[in-house]
């Protein structure tokens, strides 16, 4: 068997286009403000190539770099004021944040409606509980790429390798929303290559690269991978491509596998909060 090899970027590029039809049928131009804190490379990248995703699919975006040594005080009014602006619908706390700042405090500080990363205790609530609301990017651009290859999840077994807030727990959490059957392995699991055997679906973020070794995977299982490793050979992911391809039915390289379904993700949530926020808009009496 030689698995069908998911091409991120093409599925990306649908959903981006999808988006910028929905942005040119809306009255009002949804809004995305970005938060930068600091001089992080890689950020800056993320945060630049956020901002032009939004110019090419027609979101107005918002750019707030603040100096490394920002104060706290200075931070919180500034998501305060975004919180208020009615032409802000998305928020983005850019991470992570210089060290006197608490990065995860801060993120509870965004109005959930316009938690476009999802990651606010009570999107996170929402998601545990199957309510409305913002989910995280990652995750969701996951289950995108599986939906468009006709991956049956209803009945699934589905192994997530990892359990952090940004990737593994809400992971996990859209796959049982979708009524697979979910295990969440961690380091601490037993048996790891065993529980692996068993999915259907095989979801690997753990940030450790080609730590998924090609016997682990069940023939015929779809095989997501997350994680991005740098490696004295280039990018790598956490599963053993060559070696996986073998014997799954679908798997995602790395990179162009999941990397750019986030962004894409991230203007669907846009879209999404400002649709939202309009509708409960429309039902308030003034």
């Amino acid at each position: 068997m030689s698995a069908t090899v998911i091409d991120g970027r093409a599925i990306a590029q649908s959903v981006r286009d999808a988006v910028r039809e929905d942005v040119a049928r809306m009255e009002e131009t949804p809004g995305l403000a970005t938060i930068l804190v600091g001089d992080d490379p890689a950020s800056h990248v993320y945060v630049r190539n956020k901002i032009r995703a939004c110019e090419e699919v027609g979101i107005a975006s918002f750019h707030h770099p603040l100096p490394a040594d920002a104060p706290r005080e200075d931070v919180v009014e500034l998501i305060e004021r975004l919180n208020a602006d009615p032409a802000v619908n998305g928020i983005l706390l850019q991470r992570p944040v210089p060290d006197h700042l608490d990065g995860v405090e801060l993120t509870t500080l965004i109005d959930p409606d316009k938690d476009v990363d999802g990651l606010t205790p009570v999107s996170a609530g929402r998601l545990a509980q199957g309510l409305p609301g913002l989910r995280p990017c990652t995750p969701l651009g996951c289950l995108e790429l599986l939906d468009r290859h006709g991956v049956e999840l209803s009945g699934a077994e589905a192994v997530v390798l990892g359990r952090s807030d940004l990737v593994g727990k809400p992971v996990a959490a859209l796959l049982l929303g979708r009524n697979a059957t979910v295990t969440i392995c961690h380091s601490r699991t037993r048996d790891l290559a065993e529980v692996c055997r068993r999915a259907d679906v095989l979801i690997a973020a753990v940030g450790r690269p080609r730590f998924v070794a090609g016997d682990w995977v069940k023939p015929g299982a779809a095989v997501i991978d997350v994680g991005i490793n740098r490696t004295d050979d280039g990018l790598a992911g956490d599963v053993d491509f060559d070696a996986a391809a073998q014997r799954a039915s679908l798997i995602t390289p790395v990179p162009r596998g999941v990397g750019p379904m986030t962004i894409a993700m991230l203007l669907r949530n846009t879209v999404d909060a400002a649709r939202l926020q309009a509708s409960a808009g429309a039902g308030r009496i003034s």
